[in-house]
């Protein structure tokens, strides 16, 4: 079995340098988790939600997965959102996308990949209800990028729909949850603005009382 003994010397220094900059820093991680933030972001391994929007350890509660979905059957994410909404007291849900997604693009081909197909159907689905938005659409790498956009617009809608985040609102939590996407070609974070914080922003028939 090979080592992964580098990636000890790395954390090593890394502590060490921390430790350096700043000697109250562990101590302060350790006192209490308090983040202000939950990201729910893809599992791209390019996209690390701390560092490109320069927070630190402690200031963002994350939860990643393939596609950055909010599904009503993933009891994974939706307990991440109840413990982040319910105890932590999070006053912003960020959906974060990316550009050059690998999920969106695997959703748009017709290839078999596996257990993956299962839940990249969600994204499928997406795009079989707005395939009209497509059409006009010269290059398929317009039509990722658009296809990236909506699927993050539309896990703001799963996210403000569901019990946890209404609940909240009906205790009179204030939550915003926000629509973003990443560009891995400069780094820059594109505000969708597509952002809810209030029941009476989402229709009728998804409000609960």
């Amino acid at each position: 079995m090979e080592n992964l003994n580098h990636l000890l010397a790395n954390n090593q220094a890394w502590a060490a340098k921390r430790k350096e900059e700043d000697p109250q820093f562990f101590e302060r991680l350790c006192a209490q988790q308090s983040p202000k933030y939950l990201w729910i972001g893809c599992s791209d391994s390019r996209v690390p939600a701390n560092q490109i929007t320069g927070l630190a350890p402690g200031e963002v509660f994350v939860h990643r997965n393939v596609g950055n979905l909010v599904v009503h059957t993933d009891f994974n994410c939706l307990s991440v959102v109840q413990f982040a909404v319910e105890v932590l007291k999070v006053e912003h849900i960020i959906v974060c996308g990316h550009y050059g997604c690998g999920g969106i693009a695997a959703a748009l081909a017709n290839r078999q990949r596996g257990l993956i197909d299962n839940w990249l159907r969600n994204i499928k689905d997406l795009y079989d209800r707005y395939e009209y938005l497509f059409k006009n659409l010269d290059t398929e790498q317009q039509r990722l990028d658009r296809l990236c956009e909506l699927n993050v617009e539309s896990q703001v809608i799963n996210l403000c729909h569901s019990t946890i985040v209404q609940n909240a609102w009906t205790q009179g939590q204030k939550i915003a949850v926000h629509g973003w996407v990443y560009r891995l070609n400069n780094g820059i974070i594109h505000n969708l603005n597509v952002g809810i914080d209030s029941p009476d922003m989402i229709k009728d028939i998804f409000k609960m009382q």
